[in-house]
């Protein structure tokens, strides 16, 4: 990749996480006086509330499976260079820093790249991270409608070769309580001992 090619690359990624910013934060509600997350609180938002997709292993999954777990879910594609390794890499680690509460951190990774990231490939990924870790794929005529009801965004951005493209993608993760409300938006890069405190707090509460 060229110089000018990896800058373009980084404005991209910046203002791909501003415009999602912008999105969310004029419909913040209030947050708690109670308790302070790391992440952005979100409760009571209408949007992101659930998905009915496929998992790696081939069985459909809702947030309803995973009642007593928070779960984090992030949008990305599997042969992303950097911000989704850096992600997912993080939420392992904060599911190791929860010590024995991380068998209620469920990771969730959904792919915004139907095209290549086939049930295979996305098992292996998720087994390079976490194998308790799931990977739900979208079809690419579905994608635009869960993109929107999750205020998510994503562009596909053409490389040398029909089959060497990249995505540009919404970089943060939502955060549900273990009831399946979503609570939270971690932005990225926030470290793995952040949402593990956030997480932290969320089985705390119940």
């Amino acid at each position: 990749m060229t110089t000018t090619n990896a800058t373009n690359a980084r404005n991209r990624r910046h203002w791909l996480g501003l415009a999602l910013g912008a999105g969310l934060l004029p419909l913040l509600p209030a947050c708690s006086a109670q308790t302070s997350f790391n992440g952005i609180d979100i409760t009571g938002a209408d949007y992101a509330s659930d998905f009915d997709l496929p998992d790696q292993h081939g069985r459909q999954r809702t947030l309803a499976d995973f009642r007593g777990k928070v779960v984090v879910i992030f949008f990305g594609y599997t042969q992303c260079p950097d911000v989704c390794p850096t992600s997912m890499i993080e939420m392992a680690e904060a599911r190791r820093l929860l010590g024995a509460d991380g068998e209620r951190l469920q990771g969730i990774f959904i792919s915004v790249d139907p095209e290549r990231d086939t049930p295979e490939i996305m098992r292996e990924y998720m087994d390079s991270f976490d194998p308790s870790f799931l990977a739900l794929h979208v079809s690419a005529e579905a994608l635009p409608e869960l993109a929107k009801r999750f205020r998510i965004v994503y562009q596909k951005v053409e490389g040398p070769t029909p089959t060497s493209y990249t995505m540009d993608h919404s970089a943060g993760s939502y955060v549900y309580d273990t009831q399946g409300r979503v609570r939270l938006y971690e932005r990225y890069g926030s470290g793995a001992q952040a949402l593990a405190d956030d997480v932290k707090k969320l089985l705390s509460e119940g």
